[in-house]
């Protein structure tokens, strides 16, 4: 299964993880989590960039020579690893410089670049896949690893191929890489079959630099989806409809570097918004937006979780043990796959019996084994897993099988008696900025 350890480049690995949300690297399980059980929490924490649009602007930048600045960068692996792609192709980048912000990230784009997405990087972070529109946008040619490993599910790139193809780029595939060319793109009216994050971003970034009006149907309407149209629109591009179902693009001949921020990432406000779900107390999650997860805090409220949006902060909080509910994960806006195995974690210790439909995944259940073993009841049956609340869990060792489910394990013990103890925590380090700091910061017992 999967790809070798992270190692990420020394220049990049100050306060990093390693890799992604999609990656499934195995690990030697040398660094662990110890949770126990914590009272209230209380505090802020500042949510960091969104991970899942910070990658993806990296890649737009290709799309143009000269300096680009971003703020708001988490320290993270992925963005290590972009990095380290775009080092390849020769740009330069540096990620907390002297002189600037630890988040603050530039990028500087020459002229001439090898427009190529190698093996090694590919491999271990799928998310550089979204090379290949802005390549063939910008250099009319790119050369990108196929993403391998038995876990890409229900994730395979046929679906960026064949919309690449109608603006015009012709593919081949041979000893492990796809080919793209593209002499010169051109508008169409693109009908994706499913609202597909990855092949959106990837149309959109080849389309900016198409000849003619480009419609995107069924388009993906994630807030990362908004905020790289929002880059790409000052960069020159002519985009309008992010965020919506049809996004319509106009080409136009040249882009320019630009400033800009991040928006938070919000499965990380999520797995706060967890943590005083089971542990009580109240906390303030500083730049997190509400209305990029909506469906969620509704949810949560049904549960009990009292949420309060500030505008720039969101105050959430958990007095009583929370009921259960009903919930099926579905593209946005509509809860969102990552944020399952936190919900799962809370619908373990509520009130009643609550049933969690997986509608975009398929096997993304195997972290439950690993709440069961902390002493939740839950069965699985299909894409449905049927969750009994119990009074409280059990510290137990645990192992985290990738981000989002180690950091419902280690949510999930703040709730247990005893020490919880989460084998693998290199999976949770990849997808967070210092969630234990963090969470310790919040009162939380944990090391």
């Amino acid at each position: 299964m999967g790809c070798p350890p992270v190692r990420p480049a020394a220049h990049h690995t100050e306060g990093v993880g390693a890799a992604s949300d999609d990656s499934h690297t195995e690990t030697s399980g040398r660094s662990v989590i110890r949770v126990r059980r914590s009272g209230p929490l209380s505090g802020s924490v500042r949510i960091s960039g969104a991970k899942n649009s910070v990658l993806k602007l990296m890649a737009a930048s290709v799309l143009a020579p000269g300096r680009f600045t971003l703020h708001n960068v988490p320290r993270i692996a992925d963005v290590a690893l972009m990095s380290e792609l775009l080092e390849g192709m020769g740009a330069t980048v540096a990620h907390g410089a002297a002189g600037s912000a630890p988040d603050v990230m530039t990028i500087d784009v020459p002229e001439v670049m090898v427009p190529e997405a190698p093996y090694d990087q590919v491999e271990r972070m799928r998310a550089s896949i979204v090379v290949l529109g802005p390549l063939l946008a910008r250099f009319g040619e790119a050369r990108v690893s196929v993403p391998g490993g038995d876990d890409f599910g229900h994730r395979p790139i046929d679906m960026h191929l064949r919309a690449l193809e109608q603006l015009g780029a012709t593919f081949t595939t041979s000893h492990g890489y796809i080919q793209g060319r593209a002499e010169r793109l051109t508008g169409a009216q693109v009908l994706l079959e499913y609202p597909s994050v990855g092949a959106t971003e990837n149309l959109l970034m080849a389309a900016v630099r198409a000849r003619g009006t480009t419609v995107i149907d069924n388009a993906a309407r994630e807030p990362e989806i908004a905020d790289l149209a929002a880059f790409l629109n000052a960069m020159g591009a002519e985009v309008d409809g992010a965020g919506s179902s049809t996004i319509t693009v106009e080409g136009v001949e040249s882009l320019h570097p630009v400033t800009h921020t991040v928006v938070p990432d919000r499965i990380e406000a999520a797995t706060y918004l967890a943590a005083v779900g089971m542990a009580g107390g109240s906390i303030r999650l500083l730049g997190a937006r509400a209305d990029h997860m909506v469906m969620l805090l509704e949810k949560l409220g049904d549960m009990g979780l009292r949420v309060d949006d500030g505008g720039d902060v969101l105050v959430a909080t958990a007095s009583d043990r929370l009921r259960s509910v009903d919930v099926s994960t579905l593209p946005y806006p509509g809860v969102a796959t990552d944020y399952k195995p936190l919900l799962v974690a809370l619908l373990s210790v509520a009130d009643g019996v609550g049933i969690l439909t997986e509608n975009v995944f398929a096997g993304r259940f195997r972290y439950i084994p690993e709440l069961v073993r902390m002493g939740a009841d839950i069965r699985v049956e299909g894409h449905h897993a049927v969750v009994r609340g119990v009074d409280a869990l059990s510290g137990a060792p645990v192992r985290a099988p990738d981000i989002r489910a180690g950091a419902a394990l280690v949510v999930a013990g703040l709730a247990a008696e005893g020490e919880t103890v989460v084998a693998d925590a290199e999976h949770v380090e990849r997808g967070y900025q210092d969630l234990v700091g963090n969470l310790a910061r919040l009162g939380a017992d944990i090391s």
